[in-house]
């Protein structure tokens, strides 16, 4: 099950852009931006920039978060978002001893499908460690023929090794990483990927990073989420067709946020 973490993000994210926003509307001076602006005030400021589409302020308020208990197949999607930072566990650098994976819930459902899909994962375990052992021995030959210390040789073929063994791991492998987004791009992931037809695994951890986002600036996300939640479905005839059970979604999301 995916676990996301807000680790840290833009102090006063909403007065920050309000801050932002009055720069490009008032004669004040960079020293006057924060004079007598309240949170209130601050959320007023961040709602007209939302009811007039004045989008570039908001990237202003950057988010970290961290995100593990994921697959390899859901940081394929999540960096398809590319404004934003990434740092992700390097299988090159990090053996897969016994590697932890996701497994999808309509393969838990069924008995067969899940004894088929475990087989498959001790048989990816096995293949790596087999290949990685053999890798290793030719690697640490070579090196030490070269000349290279034993111990330093034993090093290097050992990373040498595993990110060759690594092409053999599946898409279900697990892995964590650590993002960041601005506001502005949060709300374009929130757009695609709290919508039904997002995958399951990225539509739940876009849904907690939404939860999370809207407990520290509620005023900043209070449209958030896919198109159907601010109006009408966007996907045409791909549309899931359940908006109201989408808006219901999102709207407990961000109410058991705020408390």
């Amino acid at each position: 099950m995916p676990q996301v973490t807000l680790l840290t993000h833009t102090p006063a994210p909403e007065r920050t852009i309000a801050a932002a926003a009055r720069l490009c509307y008032s004669p004040a001076s960079i020293a006057d931006l924060l004079d007598n602006l309240s949170d209130e005030k601050a959320s007023g400021f961040v709602g007209m920039l939302a009811e007039i589409g004045h989008e570039s302020p908001i990237e202003h308020a950057s988010f970290t978060f961290g995100i593990e208990g994921v697959s390899r197949s859901l940081l394929a999607q999540i960096t398809r978002h590319r404004i934003a930072s990434y740092s992700v566990q390097s299988q090159r650098y990090v053996r897969e001893d016994a590697f932890a994976f996701v497994t999808p819930p309509q393969i838990a459902q069924n008995p067969e499908a899940q004894a088929l899909f475990d087989e498959a994962m001790r048989s990816a375990q096995d293949y790596y460690d087999r290949i990685a052992a053999l890798l290793k021995a030719d690697h640490t030959a070579r090196l030490a023929a070269a000349g290279v210390p034993e111990q330093d040789a034993v090093r290097q073929a050992e990373k040498l090794a595993i990110e060759d063994a690594r092409f053999v791991l599946p898409n279900a492998c697990d892995t964590k990483l650590v993002v960041t987004m601005n506001a502005r791009s949060l709300l374009n992931f929130f757009s695609h990927r709290c919508c039904n037809r997002a995958q399951w695994e990225i539509r739940e951890v876009a849904d907690r990073m939404l939860a999370l986002v809207s407990e520290v600036a509620p005023t900043l996300f209070a449209k958030a989420g896919p198109p159907c939640v601010r109006g009408g479905c966007t996907e045409g005839k791909m549309s899931c067709g359940r908006p109201e059970e989408v808006r219901a979604r999102i709207a407990r999301l961000k109410e058991e946020a705020q408390g």
